[in-house]
């Protein structure tokens, strides 16, 4: 697999490279033709934190933990990752009859979740959307003690999504051209 490393206040070294490609090596038995993944390290005061996203045609595999030991860290989000590979496979095999998720990926068949097994839509809302800027967006988001909200940019004209970040500042996600 393909791996893209990216370390924020850290210097990504051979060896700490050469066990993120073995473990991340383990997750190739899902693939026929493994993707990019992308590991980004940081560390913030004394915890070590590891985030890796796989994406797949239309699926995105993503995983973070944090400890107080990178390898630690590194091993966790692994684990975790491997995890959600079985999950999803066990699940999407039964919806596409046998299909394993190499043939799901490679296929990029649309995925529809059987209502008895995990969270299923239970309220859809529907509400205006008056063009605002992204400050009004943060500030209606607050008023309303929510954790994300969807406006129209009226700079861009665009549905935009604001969001609270864990970090407490706020982020704006907005659709790729």
């Amino acid at each position: 697999m393909k791996i893209q490393f990216r370390g924020k206040n850290i210097q990504v070294t051979n060896a700490l490279k050469e066990h993120l490609e073995k473990k991340i090596g383990k997750l190739d038995k899902y693939f026929d033709n493994p993707p990019e993944a992308t590991v980004t390290l940081s560390v913030e005061k004394d915890r070590h934190r590891v985030e890796v996203t796989i994406p797949l045609n239309g699926f995105i595999l993503r995983g973070e933990e944090e400890s107080f030991d990178m390898y630690s860290s590194v091993d966790q989000v692994l684990d975790k990752l491997e995890k959600q590979m079985e999950k999803y496979k066990t699940r999407l095999s039964r919806q596409n009859k046998g299909l394993s998720i190499k043939d799901i990926a490679a296929n990029s068949v649309e995925k529809t979740w059987e209502e008895d097994e995990g969270p299923r839509l239970v309220r859809t809302k529907r509400f205006a959307m008056k063009p605002m800027s992204v400050e009004e967006a943060i500030m209606q988001m607050n008023l309303l003690g929510h954790s994300f909200f969807v406006f129209t940019n009226a700079d861009t004209e665009e549905v935009n999504v604001v969001y609270r970040r864990n970090d407490g500042n706020y982020g704006v996600i907005e659709r790729e051209v």
